[in-house]
């Protein structure tokens, strides 16, 4: 049992460690209003629950999700945070501008751990297939505990007042260049942008 924690444990870190940078930008962006901490980790959780069962699936013999699907979803974070830079360029003038992403809400936090876990889905299909039930179900449960705690540190960091008051100058562009770049790189890495061009 232990060692099934324990390797839980360490898949879990390896496949969601950037995760960590994420969690930490949508909690900075939390302290202008939206999105809201319920609406964060309520999202991350929805998002993290589907990999699962979309994994659990797979390892059954069921595609739910082509592979090539779940690239497109890049476009959820590289879409707020195009928004997101065009809004704080519109309003850079402005004292009392709105957050950077500002629009992202439960369900759009939901889709960035989505269109994130693509290599998720990708490692943990495998294993689910090899492992027995039970080991499967403890290891979702282990899941399920870090989850909370991924997003524990990404308050903790996220709401630290060096680390705000760090960012405090750079987080309007900041935030929407993380989602940029997360996006574009989820483009890229699954194959959608050459497929797109037809490479």
């Amino acid at each position: 049992m232990l060692g099934i924690i324990a390797a839980a444990a360490a898949m879990f870190a390896a496949t969601n460690i950037d995760d960590i940078v994420v969690l930490t930008v949508l909690f900075l962006a939390s302290a202008k209003g939206r999105p809201r901490p319920w609406e964060i980790v309520g999202g991350q959780y929805l998002g993290f629950i589907t990999l699962v069962g979309i994994s659990v699936l797979a390892a059954l013999g069921l595609t739910l999700v082509p592979d090539e699907w779940v690239g497109w979803l890049g476009l959820v974070p590289l879409a707020i945070g195009v928004v997101g830079l065009i809004r704080f360029l519109r309003r850079r003038g402005e004292e009392e501008a709105e957050g950077a992403v500002s629009a992202v809400g439960l369900l759009s936090v939901a889709g960035i751990t989505i269109a994130n876990g693509a290599d998720n889905i990708a490692i943990y299909t495998p294993i689910f297939r090899t492992m027995r039930p039970q080991d499967t179900v403890v290891t979702i449960i282990v899941f399920l505990i870090l989850v909370a705690v991924w997003c524990v540190l990404g308050r903790v960091v996220g709401t630290h007042p060096k680390v705000t008051e760090t960012l405090e100058k750079i987080e309007h562009w900041l935030v929407p260049a993380v989602f940029i770049g997360l996006g574009l790189f989820i483009l890229a890495s699954s194959g959608v942008v050459p497929r797109l061009f037809g490479a």
